[in-house]
């Protein structure tokens, strides 16, 4: 297929365009933007930077991708923004690239869906199958597990990571790592329950929910501490994954600083 580029659209001729390739009135596209097949890119989009975009992507009016960190340190250095395939990006969806201060890629996965206004800042790692609402907001560094929702005006701190199959609610302030499995609410975010609808609706076994119930309660309901906690469920019998996964990602959150498992690399980094 070929590639249909507007008349008033700005492309550079070293931009590396996939078959099929749409790209809509007033956008942008940088030398070292690399798109792949079948993406469509509507009116005024800048995709600007070193920012390779995957396959069959939709990016709507408004999105700037690859522009500068909004970190006072960056000093125009060739940092990426890599995004994967089957992404949903709606209006005005702003994606940074990264600082200098990781490994340098602020980094997408596949078949997620970003609501008008979703801000991904630099460094920021997000996986596949999820969805921010409208307004949602990730800071610096942010690590965002697979299958999690995010709904409309979040906010995530710097550093925070939200676990696999979460749900963090609408206008919720998230400064401390969101445990996987579950429901946060709240400014700040505190854990209210186990996500029991994502749970099934992703497979998960009838075992797998009751197991998770029961760690949530010693965790967040008794407050028996993560080695009580750990003792308890461990002596069950065989270890569930989901179960090992919850209390390792708990483990890792009370490692670091504030709550946050990343805070005890930050150092080194910053």
């Amino acid at each position: 297929m070929s590639v249909v580029i507007a008349q008033t659209a700005v492309v550079d001729p070293r931009a590396q365009l996939g078959n099929g390739v749409k790209i809509g009135h007033f956008s942008v596209i940088g030398p070292h933007a690399r798109i792949g097949d079948g993406t469509i890119i509507e009116e005024h989009v800048v995709i600007t930077g070193h920012s390779t975009i995957g396959d069959d992507n939709h990016i709507f009016q408004g999105t700037v991708i690859g522009a500068h960190p909004q970190d006072t340190s960056y000093k125009d250095t060739p940092t990426k923004v890599v995004i994967g395939d089957n992404n949903i990006f709606r209006e005005h969806c702003t994606v940074n690239r990264a600082t200098e201060k990781e490994d340098g890629v602020t980094e997408i996965g596949h078949d997620n869906y970003f609501m008008a206004g979703t801000h991904i800042a630099h460094d920021c790692k997000v996986g596949d199958r999820i969805v921010i609402a409208n307004n949602g907001m990730l800071g610096g560094h942010v690590r965002i597990g697979n299958d999690v929702t995010i709904a409309g005006g979040v906010g995530v701190s710097h550093f925070a990571s939200v676990g696999q199959l979460s749900f963090v609610s609408a206008m919720s302030r998230v400064l401390h790592d969101v445990p996987p499995y579950t429901i946060v609410d709240g400014q700040p975010t505190r854990p209210r329950a186990v996500n029991t609808i994502g749970l099934k609706r992703h497979g998960y076994t009838a075992e797998d929910i009751t197991v998770l119930t029961q760690a949530f309660k010693l965790l967040y309901r008794a407050r028996v501490g993560i080695d009580k906690a750990r003792d308890t469920m461990y002596s069950q019998g065989p270890i569930r994954p989901v179960i090992k996964h919850l209390f390792d990602c708990v483990d890792r959150s009370c490692s670091g600083r504030h709550g946050r498992g990343q805070d005890q690399r930050s150092k080194k980094a910053a």
